[in-house]
C-alpha cells in the first residue's frame, strides 16, 4: 500500500477524531473524506502534514485493521 504525503488545509476538509482516542493527550488520528481521497493526520499536529490515500487503499487499510 502506498500513501501520498500532503499537506491539507483544515478548512477543506472535515475532520473527525477517531473514536479510540482517548483524552488524555497520547496517540490521536483524524481522517477527512475528500472528493477523490482519505486522508489522515495526527490530531496533535492538525496543521502539519497529512497522508492522502485512494480510496481502495483506504479500503484495504480499514479491511486488514479490523482482522
Amino acid at each position: 500500500m502506498s500513501g501520498k504525503r500532503v499537506s491539507e488545509s483544515a478548512d477543506e476538509l472535515r475532520w473527525f477524531k477517531s473514536s479510540y482516542s482517548g483524552s488524555d493527550g497520547g496517540d490521536c488520528v483524524e481522517v477527512a473524506a475528500g472528493q477523490d481521497a482519505v486522508h489522515v493526520r495526527d490530531s496533535k499536529a492538525a496543521t502539519g502534514p497529512a497522508l492522502r490515500l485512494g480510496r481502495d487503499q483506504w479500503t484495504a487499510f480499514v479491511a486488514h485493521a479490523v482482522r
